[in-house]
């Protein structure tokens, strides 16, 4: 007997930190990454893409619904993650040169991480959350900027904030507020617990 007693999870991402996750968690799953025109779908839904709350979900469920076109009555899981910096979102820098001017700004100021997750299957949301976490990085200096970026190499251009908090990027913060889960992308006890109420999982 296992926890999951469906069939395999589609998950509409290529994010690795979420697979493991979900893996971990005894979630089987079949990976396929949706790919859609972010700025086109905020375009299309503007007042809900006005907050980094909502862009987070409204990408999110865009991306399951893309997804869940190829895969007919399977449930598929989409997930979207928006950074803030006061009223500024930010985007993955496409350069070193980006990550150093992003970071450079976060410096010694409190930034948000708000991660959204839509489960669909066959067109109709079954799930969808948002859940939101603050993190405080420490005033560093442009010798400590410049070790990092040399350390983090290429991986500063994968992901939103220009960091990973479970490898060197943790060396950034002095103070972080909210679940790890939602920091890496995917609220992951409010979808177990959805999972344990749908009969997807053993209760």
């Amino acid at each position: 007997m296992t926890l999951w007693c469906a069939e395999p999870l589609v998950l509409a991402s290529k994010s690795a930190p979420r697979r493991a996750l979900l893996e971990a968690a005894g979630i089987p799953l079949a990976v396929d990454p949706a790919d859609i025109d972010e700025r086109a779908a905020e375009a299309a839904s503007p007042q809900e893409a006005a907050t980094p709350e909502g862009a987070a979900l409204l990408l999110a469920r865009a991306k399951a619904f893309e997804t869940a076109k190829r895969n007919p009555a399977r449930i598929v899981l989409g997930a979207d993650q928006t950074l803030a910096l006061g009223n500024e979102r930010f985007s993955k820098p496409k350069s070193r040169e980006a990550a150093r001017a992003q970071l450079r700004k976060f410096s010694g100021k409190t930034h948000a991480l708000h991660s959204g997750i839509t489960v669909v299957c066959d067109g109709n949301v079954l799930f969808e959350t948002v859940s939101s976490a603050h993190l405080k990085m420490h005033d560093f200096s442009d010798a400590f900027l410049d070790a990092y970026l040399d350390e983090a190499g290429e991986r500063v251009m994968q992901s939103v904030g220009a960091y990973q908090l479970e490898s060197v990027g943790v060396n950034l913060f002095e103070k972080i507020e909210g679940d790890h889960f939602t920091i890496l992308g995917m609220p992951l006890m409010p979808l177990l617990a959805y999972f344990r109420s749908s009969g997807m999982m053993v209760s």
